[in-house]
């Protein structure tokens, strides 16, 4: 009688692993942010082949601008899930036949995150995909809602290195910054490289005429020192964990726990 039941709960499991392999699309994940997406989702085991930038030991299938259509179509994908910063005739052009192509966004806006996240999870046949997106929303807000800004004005810098970027209005972190209570006083629309080599690209002389009360800079393992020309008196540099906000998507709750850490810690 335990031998019967062993074997039929063997049973049950392997049937249960069969039904959940045949509703996992073989999905391609043309960029990082999309692939930490589906994992988000519970959905990293099907995908089979990434970007050349992403972290996971998976098939490479070229880049974000320049994906790799014949890489692609040895992988026999459902689904090739693109950013948006893949150009529509490319991604169409890529994708092999017989397959879906879906491009999403999520960097203009806290709203179009949650769009990415459900449109991601559309594509990957995630069933609770509402629920997961819907909670996503209220955590990001009370997660925002935690931190003590005292309404500071700041700057938000993708480094503190000679050509960083700086995230203004319409972007997705001046939105989150702002929800958490931070004045970004940023005066430009979307994304501002600062190239020191052209005209407008003096960052330390912009800084100074913003009068940030706090500057951010996003910094990953590869940064090196910090421009010093940048580090004007009275106005303190704040390091994050770039990663935990360049990625659109459920990382930028790890963000904004650090965020609100660290403005604790320095008193605010």
């Amino acid at each position: 009688m335990k031998t019967f039941k062993t074997l039929f709960l063997l049973s049950f499991a392997l049937l249960a692993n069969l039904a959940q392999a045949a509703d996992c699309p073989r999905i391609i994940s043309q960029s990082p942010y999309i692939s930490r997406a589906l994992e988000w989702m519970g959905r990293g085991e099907c995908i089979v082949g990434v970007s050349r930038y992403d972290r996971l030991p998976l098939f490479h299938t070229g880049g974000v601008m320049d994906p790799d259509g014949s890489a692609m179509a040895d992988l026999e994908p459902d689904v090739v899930i693109y950013s948006e910063w893949t150009r529509e005739e490319t991604a169409q052009s890529a994708t092999p036949h017989g397959a879906k192509a879906v491009r999403v966004g999520g960097f203009r806006g806290m709203a179009g995150v949650e769009s990415m996240l459900r449109e991601v999870g559309q594509a990957a046949k995630v069933q609770d995909i509402d629920r997961r997106v819907a909670q996503f929303a209220t955590d990001w807000r009370q997660a925002a809602a935690q931190v003590d800004s005292r309404q500071r004005r700041v700057l938000i810098l993708s480094a503190c290195g000679e050509s960083p970027y700086s995230f203004g209005r319409g972007s997705t972190l001046f939105e989150l910054f702002s929800a958490a209570g931070f004045e970004v006083v940023a005066d430009h629309e979307h994304i501002r490289n600062f190239n020191p080599k052209t005209q407008q690209g003096d960052v330390a002389a912009w800084i100074s005429q913003r009068r940030p009360e706090r500057l951010f800079a996003l910094q990953d393992h590869k940064a090196g020192s910090c421009n010093p020309a940048i580090a004007k008196p009275g106005i303190p540099i704040l390091p994050l964990t770039g990663e935990h906000f360049i990625h659109p998507g459920p990382d930028l709750l790890k963000g904004l726990e650090e965020l609100r850490q660290i403005m604790a810690s320095f008193g605010a």
